[in-house]
């Protein structure tokens, strides 16, 4: 069966929320050295924020990725904004840890790139943790381009 994408329902978020608020308050942690609380709270606020009308918020796409009845994982995307006229923007993508390894990812990409191209979008963005290598071999095989580079180096206090 062939992977399609479907919009998200209400429900579908609300069960979604916790495990994306959560993961990207641990990524908070891991990479940005924050502590959990202060991790989870900006992450709380951050999803707030970009979500305050949840699957009715202007400009955001968010997908489910079916094959067949069962979901195999999620995609959310911003539409261009005043910001940034001529780039969506991928905020998370996420496979169930039970389908990984199959190409769902691959093809959530894929599709939403096809949705996007249909609204005249004209260039897609996205984040990814230096330390997240398969995902990085990922979207370059789709033909995505390192077009900034962050770097931090964490320090001993008092040293």
């Amino acid at each position: 069966m062939e992977l399609t994408l479907t919009p998200m329902t209400a429900p579908e978020l609300d069960r979604l929320r916790g495990p994306l608020v959560q993961g990207y308050a641990d990524d908070l942690v891991a990479h940005r050295g924050m502590t959990p609380q202060a991790a989870l709270e900006r992450s709380v606020d951050q999803i707030r924020e970009s979500l305050p009308a949840g699957v009715a918020t202007e400009g955001a796409l968010l997908r489910v990725g079916r094959v067949g009845d069962a979901e195999v994982g999620w995609i959310w995307v911003t539409l261009p904004t005043a910001a940034a006229p001529n780039q969506a923007w991928i905020h998370n993508i996420e496979v169930h840890e039970e389908h990984r390894g199959r190409g769902y990812a691959r093809r959530m990409i894929q599709l939403i790139e096809a949705e996007l191209a249909q609204r005249g979008v004209p260039e897609l963005g996205l984040n990814v943790f230096g330390t997240n290598a398969v995902a990085i071999g990922l979207y370059r095989s789709l033909g995505f381009e390192v077009t900034s580079q962050q770097m931090a180096k964490r320090l001993t206090p008092g040293s």
